[in-house]
């Protein structure tokens, strides 16, 4: 029993040794590997442009909660309408306005975006590692496709969607809209553009709901005799006539700018992290070498006991 212990150790010390000499007897080889392909990525790492973000921290304004409106709920309900507001609250419905196609859409054709996320509109405000913007000529194709309309249009909102993002603290409630891009003069632009619009159009969906429930409180005002529910009705059109007054009176609806947009400093870039993926490269390519040289060896060794 004992004899076939001290073999087995003897058959991995055995494996082992020949192992380590695989890798010694093709040292070259796994270096010259891991070189070429630790290079390319270099050169690819360098054609990547410097992404960069520019963002803005918003406060949500408080709104004053109506007063208590007993019986008018009932009445209110049979009409389906809300008579506290929308429940959702100013980010989620922000979250919820970039997500819509119908808004992108709009913003897309009012600012002719698909022209000015063009490579050739960005090129010349994009910035490489060590200044070297020749790599990245020699893989662009000066050749125009022509893409469907539509097609153009999918795509420029399938990549706003990524470039414009909106994050919530949950401690504070502060609210951070960003834009990252290669271009950092583009990349500010966008951010007050989305800021003004995303803004105004939730105002206009406000303000359409508010004139629809002053028309129907109005409307109910005037057939009801119970003095008691028309004072009540007429403080809730009075509260509503100075939330339209009150959301014309701040730039920005429902929300209060803390910090002003402004160009990323050309050094603070967001991406690309060139030197881990260059360190994920290198590591990946020495494993990658020492398979491939145990896996000629296996074939060689294998080749042999055929013959």
């Amino acid at each position: 029993m004992q004899n076939e212990n001290t073999n087995y150790i003897e058959e991995d010390e055995i494996d082992l040794k020949q192992l380590f000499n695989t890798i010694l007897k093709n040292k070259f080889k796994i270096i010259s590997i891991t070189f070429i392909i630790t290079s390319l990525t270099i050169l690819y790492t360098l054609t990547i442009p410097n992404s960069y973000k520019s963002s803005i921290i918003l406060a949500p304004q408080e709104q004053s909660k109506g007063s208590s409106l007993g019986g008018l709920s009932a009445l209110a309900g049979i009409a389906g309408v809300n008579l506290g507001g929308s429940s959702m609250d100013i980010f989620s419905s922000m979250n919820t306005i970039l997500n819509d196609n119908s808004f992108q859409k709009m913003v897309i054709e009012k600012h002719n975006l698909t022209q000015k996320l063009t490579p050739t509109q960005m090129d010349k405000n994009l910035v490489f590692a060590l200044g070297i913007k020749s790599l990245y000529n020699l893989i662009q194709s000066d050749k125009k496709i022509n893409i469907p309309q539509d097609e153009m249009m999918f795509n420029t909102i399938k990549n706003l969607k990524k470039i414009v993002s909106l994050s919530s603290d949950k401690k504070s409630g502060a609210i951070t809209m960003s834009v990252e891009l290669p271009d950092r003069f583009l990349a500010k632009e966008l951010l007050e553009i989305y800021l003004k619009e995303s803004t105004t159009y939730l105002q206009t969906l406000d303000m359409k709901d508010i004139n629809k429930k002053l028309q129907y409180y109005k409307k109910e005002l005037s057939n009801i005799n119970n003095i008691e529910l028309k004072l009540q009705i007429s403080q809730l059109i009075s509260s509503l006539i100075q939330k339209k007054v009150l959301s014309s009176a701040s730039e920005y609806y429902n929300i209060k700018v803390m910090t002003k947009p402004e160009v990323a400093y050309i050094k603070d870039k967001s991406k690309p992290k060139r030197a881990l993926i260059v360190i994920v490269s290198f590591m990946t390519s020495i494993i990658l070498s020492i398979f491939l040289v145990f896996f000629i060896e296996f074939l060689k060794k294998d080749e042999k006991e055929v013959s």
